[in-house]
């Protein structure tokens, strides 16, 4: 097929390629140099993580950093896109600024800069400062000051460097699996507060963006988001009613907000339980102007309705459970979903552009003989890619492409179990080895 010989030049001069992480998920470093506890913290405090595992040296970006910089210049990757720790900058979440902190990512932009390479900078990815959460967290909604406080730091710190931001991250999942389901820290439960939780980062999102383009008027802003293609397990009309329901959820929840369309109420009508926490005021100060929006994107999911599902009546039907190729996070491989999601998003007039800010699979990796050959990984990278340039022929509004992650790290609920990085790490010895998919990056960019 002639698909399979693209090449980043087949996209054009000006698409953005990248590869993106975290801090919490790569710095380690968790308690040095006048960093604040995070929800993380307590929430592996609490043996809440899959095999007791904890995120405190996670893959030591904080000591390695140089070492990791140095290789994405070997890979040839032009841009990396990265999050910055709330409580390693404002220890308190408030208040007092912890310099060390700044001088941390000072030396991190700068290493970028020097070595060719554009930082593209996540302001909140899931690391919130655990005496905000003491407070309420999310669900307080004194978050939209706190949070203002924090963007304005950030940016009058590092705003001279980097042009390119991101608000949130995936502000579903943040809410979702944190104050809904409590599998994410802070764990907590409860339809109240998932939408007081939700609604307040609606609102911080678009609160980042106006804060930044009131400090830095050039910069570059986005907000990203989990996004999925959803599919009825057949088309009878119940199962497509389910879909629609879990379409409005997982891929419209938090972007029509921020484009003056307020909440998917209607086809969602669990969300009328929101109107209590909505203040006069609100439903145009969710509204903000994104100069790109970042979507991420990993698997499709097949929906079938349920009537003991509450709020939504619609349930997901496992992978394993429908027999099809998935990776070792049990999600499928459906590289059909990416090119889907690019024409949901390029639909709406108000998107100017969109960037897959995350695209990436769990696979068993294991280094034999000082090489790892993750040929699936390969395979679902070009097959994903090939879906890209897809949208892209068929002038939707794609604009860059950064796969997930940089260096195999901490999974959040996961531990270490599941590794998606073009780097393998040997967490016991902190060994960095480019995997056979961060070799074929390297050979698909130049």
């Amino acid at each position: 097929m002639e698909n399979k010989r693209l090449k980043a030049k087949d996209f054009g001069e000006e698409f953005a390629w990248g590869v993106s992480a975290s801090a919490l998920q790569t710095e380690g470093a968790h308690n040095v140099n006048g960093k604040g506890p995070s929800i993380w913290d307590e929430f592996a405090d609490k043996n809440q993580i899959k095999g007791k595992q904890n995120h405190y040296v996670a893959a030591n970006f904080y000591h390695q950093f140089r070492e990791d910089i140095a290789l994405i210049k070997e890979m040839g990757i032009p841009n990396f896109r990265f999050s910055l720790s709330w409580p390693r900058i404002l220890p308190d979440g408030i208040g007092r600024i912890n310099q060390d902190g700044i001088d941390f990512y000072h030396q991190v932009i700068d290493h970028c800069l020097a070595n060719g390479i554009e930082p593209w900078i996540t302001l909140y990815h899931w690391d919130l400062p655990l005496l905000l959460e003491k407070k309420g967290g999310w669900t307080n909604r004194e978050i939209l000051t706190w949070f203002e406080e924090y963007v304005e730091v950030c940016i009058k710190a590092f705003g001279g460097k980097v042009r390119h931001w991101m608000v949130l991250n995936e502000p579903l999942v943040f809410t979702g699996a944190g104050y809904f389901a409590g599998l994410h820290a802070p764990g907590k439960k409860g339809i109240g507060n998932f939408l007081k939780a939700a609604h307040h980062a609606a609102l911080c999102q678009a609160i980042g963006f106006r804060t930044i383009k009131k400090l830095q008027p050039s910069a570059i802003v986005g907000t990203t988001f989990s996004c999925t293609q959803v599919t009825p397990v057949d088309y009878s009309p119940s199962h497509v009613r389910a879909a629609k329901r879990m379409d409005a959820l997982l891929n419209r929840f938090f972007i029509e907000p921020s484009l003056g369309l307020g909440y998917p109420i209607n086809d969602l009508p669990t969300l009328k339980k929101m109107n209590k926490y909505i203040l006069p005021g609100d439903k145009e100060n969710l509204k903000a102007d994104f100069d790109f929006i970042g979507v991420q994107v990993y698997t499709r999911e097949v929906v079938s309705n349920s009537f003991f599902t509450p709020y939504l009546r619609a349930k997901l039907i496992p992978a394993k459970k429908r027999k099809v190729h998935h990776t070792r996070m049990e999600w499928e491989v459906y590289p059909n979903s990416i090119y889907e999601m690019i024409k949901h998003f390029s639909s709406y007039e108000g998107v100017k552009s969109v960037i897959i800010t995350e695209n990436g699979a769990s696979f068993y990796d294991e280094p034999i003989n000082g090489r790892v050959h993750d040929l699936e990984r390969v395979h679902y990278l070009k097959s994903h890619l090939d879906n890209v340039h897809k949208a892209l022929e068929e002038n939707h509004k794609i604009k860059g492409y950064f796969v997930w992650s940089l260096t195999d790290n901490f999974e959040w609920a996961e531990g270490y179990e599941q590794r998606f990085g073009l780097i393998y790490i040997d967490y016991l010895t902190q060994e960095r080895i480019i995997k056979d998919s961060g070799f074929w990056y390297r050979d698909f960019l130049k």
